[in-house]
């Protein structure tokens, strides 16, 4: 069994050889022997510029095969890897660089019609000595930046000896990757793996999907998410699937790559499902080698899982439960279980991981009864970066995660969440933290306070929604508040609406009560 992604690589390269890893849309495919290649060139230029083992690089680009080979090229030159996710804002960005202490990032150069590293150049990040740009052309370059050929140029000056040294250096227990995660303090905390942990998300959705070298996995979603990095990538390496994404996430391209791709495995939000069941003629792609899906993430309803088991032919559907923290997958639906099952609950702890229901007193709580859902496995996070309190918070000394859902066990060990303790909620998959919103839109002159809650919608699940309380003179309006959020938060941060109001419901110790927000959008 392999024990680190780097070796992970070299094995999937020596056993699949010329069969394709990775396959898109625009490129095509790259054989498992050409991205470890790839890989080995990433390492040998970062050894050559100087890189330590522990030093820390970012990959901020849409899916494509340079990600995979900058992410375990940093990890066998003995680096950490810290994905970023293309839906971030410069700001965003700029913030993880610096807390994080990220001395190199690999940039994605133009994407959807814009010039990513310009959104770096005006904030300050003394740490950062190299921005390699992927994908530009040399008149695009600014201060500071060098394009991914001229980096990987440089591996010519590092032997293949040096690299075999600095890669026997990276063991189980190396850090791996730092997975920034929003948290309810308003600021991205980055939770931190090493390699045992991460490569234990990979097999855990291996045996959840049952996946060989005969699947073609369609992952949804950035690589910057667990669901399509450690269940995503590196499960494909791990079980010889090739690995295929969609370039746009409309249903017609989807159903595209599922018939024209004969794509066999694809995990994907409800609403995706729920887009393709809409299109008036999804019957016209013959889906027929779709044989397990998988969706979660959000309430799933029951009527878009009737008809996905009575009018496709997919062959298992199935729903699951996860997080970051728990490097993914911690609870599944399994075959044969009742649609009610699959839309109800989340199935039930995959092997080699407890559930348990806490009460406020962190004792047991029996079946039927909700309290706070708790994890343990092998795989979570060793703790938050720089930051103990989160860890203590999120950690216990007996080894639970604390995940701050609500739920509880029926008696045959199924999962039902019922609510949040956090005020997270769900835009189209993306988890969104209100308080880190909040804290951003205190700057906004105008505004004297403001609370965001998640309300339902038909499309994404939830958006979000904002209740602004203007400062003394201020006019500020519904649209100036969403045309700043569009310039300074990832899309799926943005509030969709705005209530103004005079005051705020607060408790006793003056926090928001969300609750009596959310009562009140139900009678708008």
């Amino acid at each position: 069994m392999t024990t680190t992604i780097p070796a992970l690589m070299r094995d999937a390269a020596r056993r699949h050889g010329d069969r394709a890893a990775l396959v898109s849309q625009v490129d095509g495919p790259i054989s498992f022997r050409d991205l470890d290649r790839q890989a080995d060139l990433v390492a040998k230029a970062l050894v050559a510029d100087g890189a330590m083992p522990g030093d820390r690089a970012a990959v901020w680009a849409p899916n494509m095969w340079e990600w995979v080979a900058a992410a375990i090229g940093t990890q066998r030159a003995g680096g950490v890897m810290v994905p970023l996710n293309t839906r971030l804002k410069g700001g965003e960005v700029a913030d993880i660089v610096r807390r994080g202490g990220i001395t190199r990032l690999f940039v994605i150069g133009p994407f959807l019609g814009r010039y990513y590293p310009a959104m770096l150049r005006d904030e300050s990040l003394p740490d950062l000595r190299r921005r390699i740009v992927l994908r530009a052309s040399p008149d695009q370059l600014g201060p500071g930046e060098i394009r991914w050929e001229d980096f990987i140029a440089l591996a010519d000056g590092t032997s293949d000896a040096a690299l075999a040294e600095r890669e026997a250096g990276v063991m189980p227990d190396t850090l791996a990757d730092i997975m920034f995660t929003s948290g309810t303090t308003g600021a991205p905390k980055g939770a931190l793996f090493d390699h045992r942990r991460s490569l234990g998300g990979g097999r855990a959705w291996c045996e959840i999907a049952q996946q060989t070298p005969d699947d073609r996995y369609c992952v949804f979603g950035p690589f910057s998410h667990n669901a399509s990095y450690k269940a995503g990538w590196v499960a494909g390496l791990m079980s010889g699937s090739t690995v295929y994404w969609p370039e746009s996430y409309d249903p017609v391209s989807v159903l595209d790559m599922i018939a024209n791709d004969r794509i066999t495995v694809l995990a994907a939000p409800p609403t995706v499902f729920q887009q393709i069941l809409d299109h008036p003629n999804w019957r016209d792609w013959d889906l027929s080698s779709y044989r397990f899906m998988s969706t979660g993430a959000t309430v799933v309803p029951i009527e878009l899982m009737k008809r996905l088991q009575a009018e496709t032919p997919i062959q298992q559907i199935s729903t699951g439960y996860g997080m970051t923290e728990c490097c993914g997958s911690a609870t599944h639906t399994r075959p044969g279980d009742a649609m009610e099952r699959i839309a109800y609950t989340v199935g039930t702890a995959i092997p080699g991981t407890e559930i348990r229901i806490a009460g406020p007193d962190g004792k047991s709580l029996q079946a039927g009864t909700p309290g706070e859902v708790l994890i343990r496995d092998n795989k979570l996070l060793i703790e938050y970066l720089d930051n103990p309190e989160a860890t203590r918070a999120a950690l216990d000394a007996d080894g639970w995660l604390h995940s701050g859902d609500v739920g509880y066990l029926d008696v045959d060990g199924y999962l039902k969440l019922t609510d949040r303790l956090k005020d997270m909620y769900i835009v189209g998959g993306f988890n969104v933290y209100p308080a880190e919103i909040e804290k951003q839109m205190s700057g906004l002159p105008g505004i004297r306070q403001s609370a965001i809650i998640g309300i339902p919608d038909q499309r994404l699940g939830e958006v979000g929604h904002a209740f602004i309380v203007r400062s003394a003179g201020s006019t500020i309006g519904a649209e100036e508040i969403i045309a700043w959020s569009k310039a300074n938060l990832a899309n799926y941060k943005v509030p969709r609406g705005v209530t103004f109001v005079d005051e705020l419901p607060m408790n006793s110790t003056g926090k928001v009560i969300k609750y009596a927000l959310r009562e009140l959008m139900k009678s708008v």
